[in-house]
C-alpha cells in the first residue's frame, strides 16, 4: 500500500460497517423493530458501497500508463454512482418492510436494551463519517466525502429511528414504528439523488472551484503586472486530480529560453498553491493576431 493511499480509509469504512450491522441486526432481533430493521439495511449498503470505494480507490490511485495518460483518478466517480443506486435498493426494501408492518402490526419488544445498542452503533458511525469527511475534503476524494455523507445521513436517521422506537415504547403507538422507517427510505433517497448528480458532473469534466479559480486568476494578474497576458483558460476536475490549461502571450522578441523559464515559474506557483493539479501552457507571441483564433476548444 502507498504511503499516502486513501484505501486505508475505505478499509477502515468496510470494518465500521461490519460492526454497525452486527449490532443493529441485533437491536432488531431483539425488539423486532422495523424502524431499527431499516437501520440495519442501510448499515448493509454502508458496506457494499466502502467494499466499491475500497477497489474504485485502488484503480483510481494507480499511475496514467499507455491508455490511460491522464491518469485513472474517474473511477472514484463510479464508486459514488453505485453507492447512490445501492441507497435506492435500500430505500425499497425498507419501504417494503414498513408497509408490510403496517398491514400486520407488532409489539416492540426490549425496547430500551435494542436503543441502547443502536445508540452504540450511532456514535461509531458519527465518529467514522467525521473522519471521512475531514480525509475527502482534505484530499478531494469524491469517494470518501460520498461515504461520510452516507455515514452520516445514517447517524440523522438512525436517531430517528431511536426517538422512534422510543416514543412507541412510552405510548404504545405501534404506527410510529413503519411511519418512521418510511421517512427513512424517503430521506436516503435524496442522498443518493445528490451523489449520483455530484458523480454525473465530475464524469462531464466540471470546472474547477471557485475558489481555486481565484487562485489562479491572482496568479495571472500578478503577471499581467509584468507585461504578459493570458486567456484560453479551461479547467476540469477529475476526482482528486485537477487540470487546468491556458495561453501565455508574451513578447514576440523574447528567445525560447526566457518564454520557457517564465511558464515553469508561472505553472510552480498554481501548484504550489492548488494541490494535485496538473498545469499545460502554450507559448504565444503577442504581436500576432492569430494568437487570439485558438481560443475556442475548437479551432477550425
Amino acid at each position: 500500500m502507498k504511503k499516502n493511499s486513501l484505501t486505508k480509509f475505505a478499509w477502515f469504512s468496510i470494518f465500521t460497517a461490519v460492526a454497525t450491522i452486527f449490532l443493529k441486526s441485533l437491536a432488531y432481533f431483539l425488539t423486532g423493530s422495523v424502524g431499527l430493521l431499516s437501520d440495519a439495511i442501510e448499515s448493509l449498503v454502508n458496506l457494499a458501497a466502502a467494499i466499491i470505494a475500497l477497489f474504485m480507490l485502488k484503480i483510481a490511485e494507480q499511475p496514467p500508463d499507455a491508455e490511460h495518460r491522464y491518469g485513472h483518478s474517474k473511477a472514484e466517480y463510479f464508486a459514488s454512482i453505485m453507492e447512490g443506486l445501492f441507497i435506492f435498493i435500500a430505500a425499497i426494501a425498507i419501504s417494503i418492510s414498513a408497509i408490510d408492518r403496517i398491514i400486520h402490526p407488532k409489539i416492540i419488544e426490549q425496547a430500551f436494551l435494542g436503543l441502547g445498542i443502536s445508540l452504540i452503533a450511532s456514535i461509531i458511525n458519527y465518529v467514522v463519517a467525521k473522519k471521512l469527511l475531514k480525509v475527502g475534503k482534505k484530499h478531494r476524494s469524491i469517494t470518501l466525502e460520498a461515504d461520510g455523507h452516507h455515514l452520516m445521513t445514517d447517524v440523522i436517521t438512525s436517531i430517528g429511528v431511536i426517538v422512534a422506537v422510543f416514543l412507541v415504547a412510552l405510548t404504545g403507538w405501534q404506527i410510529l414504528d413503519p411511519v418512521v422507517a418510511i421517512l427513512v427510505s424517503i430521506n436516503i433517497v435524496f442522498t443518493g439523488l445528490k451523489l449520483i448528480k455530484r458523480s454525473i458532473l465530475g464524469l462531464l469534466d466540471t470546472s474547477i472551484s471557485h475558489e481555486e479559480l481565484d487562485i489562479i486568476k491572482s496568479v495571472f494578474k500578478k503577471y499581467e503586472s509584468k507585461g504578459l497576458k493570458f486567456h484560453g483558460l479551461r479547467t476540469r476536475q477529475s476526482a482528486q486530480r485537477r487540470f487546468v490549461d491556458f495561453h501565455v502571450l508574451t513578447p514576440g522578441s523574447w528567445s525560447v529560453r526566457k518564454g520557457h523559464d517564465i511558464l515553469e515559474d508561472i505553472e510552480k506557483e498554481i501548484r504550489d498553491a492548488i494541490q494535485k493539479v496538473t498545469v499545460s501552457t502554450h507559448l504565444e507571441p503577442v504581436e500576432d493576431p492569430r494568437s487570439l483564433e485558438d481560443i475556442s476548444i475548437e479551432r477550425e
